[in-house]
């Protein structure tokens, strides 16, 4: 087995009597949830709080929905990647033409990609955010291929995937190399996923915020305030916004080995920039993916293999503590790591090549007392539960989240913590369906928080469900081995 078939396989799981597709079930009830979500070309992460195309939430619901319709699946990241921008960045948000301006904030107005992205290529035809997400899109991609293999070679779908996911590629590892190690740096919290972590309140300090009355939030009509982000922390991401939009989504040349930033000296829109752990392991285990579909299309895929291993020790070398036996993030501008513990330092558990040593200190991290899993919880918090910023109720700075725990779920099996793994898996997936497919839960009790009905997490439950109805299950849904 090659090292993404590694990424990408599960080892052979007990046969269990469990099955996912009874009436009632949460198969049936995960399956809903798409079909309420679904708009005719892509899925909405939440109907109410979230009414357009998210980047890295359509690349997870195409992963849960290939079990279902992989021709859906593929039109889902088809619509995504037709939005992709000239420079090779595929935007956050592609937003929905029919849904009131006032839906959400910030708005395509705020944004205003066809005229402030106009010298970074904005498509001209479609409205979309500036900034970008986790790129987790490749191994979508050829997850979402391997389900059906007949079908996505009848229509091209590999075909017409690879060369907009390499441009995607290029783009973070040249363009957004902002400290020059190698890595990829997020300019905005937005583009790391996890707005509100406490990683970010030491680069945040810096920034002044957006005046209160300058914006209107949205998202409050939709969710308790004590579940959301601050008005402070809001404020300060319009500032980034703003300023990133104002120099025309410009980003420094960069490139391995160069000094990064701007001309003027600065390091990411309004001196922010960070180098993130998750983010960046998600961008390698998609090298890896690309690799392989550069292989089925009948290229060789050995220089995509080679550049995600080297990544992979770039990563380690920037980014790793071993006295804290987790990676951290990075500040850029500020020119040391962030020693705060959150699970985007546990996502690199999912790399096939990470060192034994370190894939075992990560396990001992996360069921440690910082995480606790399997002894204080059943799922993954998504920040150090001895932190002084714990909250297990506000957005990313203590909650579990179900698009997290299902990389941790894989990575545990990637390196044979099967147990582990099983337990994790069967408590998300309960945790799914007894909470409505809540947007996050409380980490102890599993009450949920924020949006139901929402879009990953009813994916995500799918593919788990899929892994647990028999040992060979999740291979015939692959079509295969995974690989």
């Amino acid at each position: 087995m090659d090292r993404t078939a590694q990424l990408t396989a599960r080892p052979a799981q007990r046969a269990i009597a469990y099955d996912p597709r009874e009436p009632g079930a949460a198969w049936a009830g995960a399956a809903r949830v798409l079909e309420g979500n679904w708009t005719g070309t892509s899925t909405v992460p939440s109907r109410g709080l979230y009414p357009h195309q998210w980047s890295w939430d359509s690349a997870f619901v195409a992963i849960g929905q290939r079990h279902l319709s992989p021709l859906r699946a593929q039109t889902e990241l088809e619509t995504l990647l037709a939005a992709q921008w000239g420079d090779g960045r595929i935007p956050h948000i592609v937003f929905n033409p029919s849904v009131p301006l006032d839906a959400y904030f910030p708005s395509p107005d705020f944004w205003r990609s066809s005229t402030a992205g106009r010298s970074a290529g904005a498509p001209g035809t479609v409205q979309t955010s500036g900034i970008v997400q986790p790129p987790v899109h490749a191994l979508a991609v050829w997850l979402v291929h391997r389900a059906d293999p007949g079908l996505s070679r009848a229509r091209g779908f590999l075909a017409g995937m690879y060369p907009k996911l390499a441009a995607w590629h290029r783009y973070l590892l040249h363009r957004r190399d902002l400290g020059g190690g190698g890595l990829a740096s997020v300019v905005h919290p937005w583009e790391q996923g996890m707005d509100n972590s406490p990683a970010w309140d030491a680069p945040l300090a810096r920034v002044t915020p957006a005046p209160a009355r300058s914006f209107r939030r949205a998202d409050l009509a939709h969710g308790a305030p004590e579940d959301r982000p601050t008005d402070l922390d809001y404020g300060r991401y319009v500032r980034l916004a703003t300023d990133y939009r104002d120099g025309g989504y410009a980003d420094g040349a960069g490139g391995s080995g160069g000094s990064g930033g701007y001309a003027d000296g600065t390091a990411g829109a309004g001196g922010f920039a960070v180098e993130d752990p998750s983010f960046n392991a998600l961008l390698i285990a998609s090298e890896h993916a690309l690799a392989r579909i550069a292989h089925e299309l009948g290229a060789s895929g050995t220089a995509r293999h080679a550049r995600a291993e080297r990544l992979t020790g770039t990563l380690i070398e920037r980014l790793w503590d071993p006295a804290a036996g987790m990676f951290f993030c990075r500040d850029v501008r500020g020119g040391g790591l962030i020693p705060e513990r959150g699970v985007s330092g546990l996502v690199p558990l999912l790399l096939p090549t990470l060192p034994r040593e370190v894939a075992a200190a990560l396990v001992a991290t996360l069921t440690g007392p910082h995480f606790g899993l399997g002894a204080t919880t059943r799922l993954v918090p998504s920040y150090d539960l001895l932190g002084e910023a714990f909250d297990p109720h506000r957005y990313w700075r203590g909650p579990a989240w179900f698009n997290t725990g299902w990389l941790v779920e894989r990575g545990l099996r990637t390196h044979g913590e099967r147990d582990l793994a099983d337990s994790l898996r069967t408590a998300l997936v309960d945790t799914a369906r007894s909470s409505g497919f809540a947007e996050y839960v409380d980490p102890y009790t599993g009450e949920a928080c924020g949006a139901t009905g929402f879009g990953w997490t009813a994916a995500l439950t799918l593919d788990l469900l899929a892994a647990m109805g028999t040992a060979e299950g999740i291979t015939a849904a692959m079509g295969g081995d995974r690989g």
